[in-house]
């Protein structure tokens, strides 16, 4: 049996909704586009993971069997961002153009600002947090009914928020709750405030940035007791992937590394929201725990993240890396990665939304730790070492395709 045929039988009469927080961000756009591109065979499956062939007996749902929906501050058009991006060199102009009529038929599924998950309820004309969560869940269980879904996936592709201070109704569920109902009181950030849509609308959740999501003590308890599945956090696309790899190279041949500094500098929307001093701690702290945890904490790790508007939509980082080997030898390593940041992000995207909505279809529960491949801060697991991840994935995926999986 080929391929898309065993996943086609796999998956016969299933439809997935993925819902995208941040949906006409250019991450999500380069998703969307991506997505359909691949459903129409317009494009190669290059860049994405589950296309590998060691995924080829894993029961994954096909391209096609998604429908996209989603929230967004933005009222910029879907096909008008496409188009931006075209310009920005990111985007194929003519697989766009073919693809037109099915991105303006999605902006109908982008919800806002009514239902946008935003910090103050007064900015979305609701009184209480409780009433922007209720007008979230109401608007996936109704993207969920109208296409007779089989499942929902949930990723949140938004803005980097800066961290939260530690309050008891960030680990109490009970206090959180009644905080939630307290007029024009902004408790949960908004990357929480979708996290806890998700969670009581019973859909899978992934969170493809730094920010506190479920971070918060309280919304992971919440995310247990609904039995969702869930996977994150921050996306490993560019500097630290290349960390990944390289840092376990260091280690398995015992050389002592002595310093690690990185820089970044990034344009486009990413660069401008990382460009405020507060919410880059997020960035920074998530890209900086793996190296301690590779290498221990006596690394020297200095990291800077630049804005550069030129730039536009591509990131390039740079790390100069210092290590002593065998009878004291000095050994000195330069990276330098230049890449259109959305175009690395989007096929792990489409990756995570697939092998999320294969898990929660077969009845897999709790966080993923096996999809910390994807992240640079993986929940559920303390591995960072790329090809560690690599192989606990592929394991994981393949056990879905045994007899017994559907019963997981």
């Amino acid at each position: 049996m080929n391929r898309d045929r065993a996943r086609s039988e796999a998956t016969a009469g299933q439809r997935c909704g993925l819902w995208l927080s941040g949906a006409r961000g250019s991450v999500a756009t380069t998703s969307i586009v991506g997505l359909y591109a691949l459903s129409a065979g317009l494009v190669s499956e290059t860049g994405c993971v589950t296309s590998n062939a060691d995924f080829a007996d894993v029961p994954l749902p096909n391209y096609s069997d998604f429908v996209v929906g989603g929230r967004d501050l933005s009222t910029t058009s879907l096909v008008k961002r496409a188009e931006t991006l075209v310009e920005a060199g990111l985007l194929p102009h003519q697989v766009v153009a073919t693809l037109s009529d099915r991105l303006a038929a999605t902006d109908d599924e982008i919800v806002g600002p009514s239902c946008v998950a935003t910090p103050d309820p007064c900015s979305a004309g609701a009184s209480t947090q409780a009433e922007l969560i209720d007008r979230l869940c109401d608007a996936m269980a109704s993207f969920v009914s109208r296409h007779g879904l089989d499942g929902l996936v949930v990723i949140d592709v938004a803005s980097t928020q800066p961290p939260v201070a530690d309050l008891p109704e960030y680990r109490d569920p009970q206090l959180l709750r009644l905080a939630l109902g307290e007029k024009n009181r902004a408790l949960l950030p908004a990357s929480a405030l979708t996290a806890l849509a998700a969670i009581r609308t019973g859909a899978a959740y992934a969170c493809f940035t730094p920010s506190p999501s479920l971070g918060i003590p309280a919304l992971r308890q919440l995310a247990a007791e609904a039995d969702i599945s869930y996977a994150g956090q921050d996306a490993k696309t560019g500097q630290t992937l290349l960390r990944t790899v390289l840092a376990p190279m260091f280690a398995s041949r015992a050389m002592n590394v002595h310093s690690w500094a990185g820089s970044n500098l990034l344009g486009g929307g990413d660069g401008a929201t990382l460009a405020d001093p507060v919410a880059v701690q997020s960035k920074l702290a998530s890209k900086q725990r793996g190296i301690q945890q590779m290498l221990g904490g006596h690394v020297t790790a200095p990291l800077h993240i630049d804005y550069v508007p030129d730039l536009g939509e591509t990131k390039v980082a740079w790390d100069f890396i210092h290590a002593t080997g065998f009878l004291g030898g000095q050994i000195t390593l330069q990276t330098t990665c230049s890449a259109p940041d959305s175009a690395l992000a989007a096929p792990l995207v489409l990756d995570v939304a697939r092998l999320l909505s294969m898990a929660r279809m077969r009845g897999a529960q709790g966080v993923v730790g096996e999809l910390g491949f994807f992240f640079k801060e993986p929940w559920g697991s303390s591995t960072h070492s790329l090809a560690a991840q690599y192989e606990a994935l592929h394991q994981w995926a393949n056990s879905f395709s045994t007899p017994d999986s559907a019963e997981l």
